[in-house]
């Protein structure tokens, strides 16, 4: 949403549900959540895990039209990988929910072959797909859990760009993308998920609830045609005067 009215030249209408959004493009960045080997590659966490990644590939298609688009209109665009140090310390021991209800934990617990493969840092799995790397000026920040917010600098790093709305792209819809813009929404960040451009390693229905939870309760919902549309259609820049 657009916060002063000196920005309405900035201002470009995004079609969404539940009803279209109008954003400054200037206080507008595209996050990009895990989209990387673990979550997109066959070799990867998940294929291994026995989860269905057959729809990472049109995630990361989509998502690099919308960078280019992003990118062109000046937008940031802010990369998360999730994953821990080598050593696991950053994924919590027993004492935390996290070690039980990571996948990625309990299938290297129930197959110590992949112990240190995982979600490691420095390690393929936790690498960024090679057809989505960070362009010069792009932003990349780590996160050791579900939330991009939690115990990372994203918060820091956006109200220092005066940034109040977040376009996100990227997997898992229901896990990392949900929770990121959950906590968006409590701290006051208007959230716009890219449904095509999202993608839920599971059954159709888990995808289709995360969608109709964001769109209910925590934020909107586009397509990437309309992303595009909307920034391709927004004013030319006002000059600086000399």
């Amino acid at each position: 949403m657009t916060t002063d009215g000196h920005l309405a030249r900035d201002t470009v209408v995004l079609p969404a549900r539940p009803e279209p959004i109008a954003v400054a493009v200037s206080q507008t960045a595209v996050i990009v959540i895990d989209i990387q080997n673990a979550y997109a590659s066959p070799g990867g966490y998940l294929d291994l895990a026995g989860f269905d990644i057959s729809g990472a590939a049109r995630v990361i298609e989509n998502t690099k039209g919308v960078l280019e688009v992003a990118r062109a209109a000046g937008m940031p665009v802010i990369y998360f990988q999730n994953g821990w140090d080598a050593d696991y310390v950053e994924a919590g021991g027993p004492g935390s929910p996290n070690w039980h209800k990571s996948n990625a934990l309990k299938t290297m617990r129930a197959r110590p072959e992949l112990q240190g493969k995982l979600l490691a840092r420095g390690g393929w799995d936790y690498e960024l797909v090679e057809g989505l790397k960070p362009q010069p000026g792009d932003i990349v920040l780590h996160k050791t859990r579900y939330s991009g917010f939690f115990n990372s600098q994203l918060d820091s790093v956006l109200r220092s760009r005066g940034i109040r709305n977040l376009v996100f792209v990227g997997i898992a819809t229901n896990v990392c993308v949900e929770s990121t813009l959950r906590d968006g929404f409590m701290l006051e960040y208007f959230g716009v998920v890219l449904e095509d451009a999202t993608h839920q390693a599971g059954p159709e229905f888990v995808q289709q609830a995360a969608i109709y939870n964001i769109e209910k309760f925590f934020g909107w919902v586009s397509s990437v045609a309309d992303f595009k549309g909307a920034l391709g259609q927004r004013p030319p820049p006002i000059a600086s005067e000399s």
